[in-house]
């Protein structure tokens, strides 16, 4: 960051920032970030890429000596951790930053008893309450929000474009279906009298997959959603079963099932109509469900002015590159989540997906960031 002529610093939670003011230090500031951890074994460009490439086109920006003359401040934020890993809860640094972040995270432990707050202290970092509201920016100071992301899909590489912009953030549901039925011998319990809790499992997952296929199937003749959620629904739900396990080993099933979408009164209608299917298949089963909601985030849509500003610039850029370009920039669903979900709580924002080298990405940013 200093090599590319930013004043830096390293916040009370471990986020590294870099900053210029260019020409008008006291107007609002545009943010571009991303995070540095990552998930294990897997993820090596997941945050990583968004830091690097801002920093760098901010350093193409200062070799040309056009740093100063920004029309307003740029900060760079390498937020220390989003994916919850370690302490299993997200959007650590982007959280602080917004504002969002509880001062009871800090007690939370790893796996070896070590909270949060013992991590940052051993790096000489005192996080307190005091110290969480100190770190929360104040809206009024901020302009919007930029993050690049790879697209963890498959998506832009099958249409053949290089990058795309994400119009929203799915919101998510985390659900543990616990299925109890009873143990028998495999030969002398008739098939009419067994209790099988592994055969209803297995149908609730078949069931999820039909519903999220095909959700107007299922959800218009209920009449729990509008046509306009079925609609949004049918090209943006996504569902999966995580983790399956069954204890003792033949009578308690449980398993996960994590269910996005972009439209949120559609996904509460989506977890409505299977919550209660699920149900019926227990009944009919003779076991038992339990169905606990472990997660939920509401969807984020991005800012349509910054939408369009980035589809601008990288259309542009694509252009001097490659001339024979005559798609349209491809926008896209974002079913991952990102910091840009807790930075929404702030300020307006925006996150780029990308299928790209990170030089080429450089000529991307650098546009929107002069734009």
């Amino acid at each position: 960051m200093e090599d590319a002529g930013l004043r830096t610093w390293v916040d009370q939670m471990g986020n590294v920032h870099g900053r210029v003011d260019g020409a008008n230090a006291n107007t609002e500031a545009l943010l571009i970030g991303s995070h540095m951890d990552t998930v294990i074994d897997a993820g090596k460009f997941d945050g990583a890429l968004g830091i690097v490439s801002a920093i760098s086109a901010l350093k193409v920006m200062h070799v040309n000596g056009k740093l100063q003359n920004l029309r307003r401040p740029v900060e760079v934020i390498a937020f220390c951790d989003e994916e919850g890993v370690r302490f299993q809860t997200t959007f650590l640094g982007s959280g602080a930053i917004a504002g969002i972040l509880s001062a009871t995270t800090l007690e939370i432990p790893d796996k070896k008893n070590v909270t949060i707050k013992d991590v940052l202290k051993e790096n000489s970092l005192e996080a307190t309450e005091e110290s969480l509201l100190k770190l929360k920016y104040d809206p009024k100071s901020v302009w919007g929000y930029v993050e690049l992301h790879i697209e963890q899909g498959p998506v832009l590489e099958q249409v053949g474009f290089p990058i795309g912009v994400v119009k929203g953030i799915a919101g998510q549901t985390r659900l543990k279906v616990t299925v109890k039925g009873s143990q028998g011998h495999a030969g002398t319990v008739p098939m009419s009298m067994r209790q099988d809790p592994m055969v209803a499992a297995a149908e609730q997952i078949v069931l999820m997959e039909s519903l999220c296929k095909h959700p107007e199937e299922y959800l218009s003749s209920e009449g729990h959603c509008s046509v306009s959620s079925i609609k949004s629904l049918s090209s943006s739900l996504v569902c999966t079963v995580g983790e399956i396990s069954t204890w003792p080993s033949a009578s308690n099933v449980t398993y996960t099932m994590d269910i996005r979408a972009i439209d949120d009164l559609g996904r509460e209608a989506v977890i409505y109509d299977l919550s209660n299917r699920i149900y019926q298949i227990c009944d009919k089963r003779s076991v038992s469900c339990l169905i606990e909601h472990k997660h939920d985030a509401g969807a984020v849509i991005c800012d349509s002015e910054l939408s369009s500003q980035l589809k601008s610039a990288a259309y542009s850029a694509l252009k001097r590159m490659e001339d024979d370009i005559q798609d349209e920039v491809p926008i896209l669903m974002s079913g991952a989540g990102h910091d840009a979900m807790a930075m929404s709580r702030l300020t307006k924002v925006l996150t780029s997906f990308l299928f790209l080298s990170v030089y080429r990405w450089e000529c991307y940013l650098y546009d929107v960031v002069e734009a």
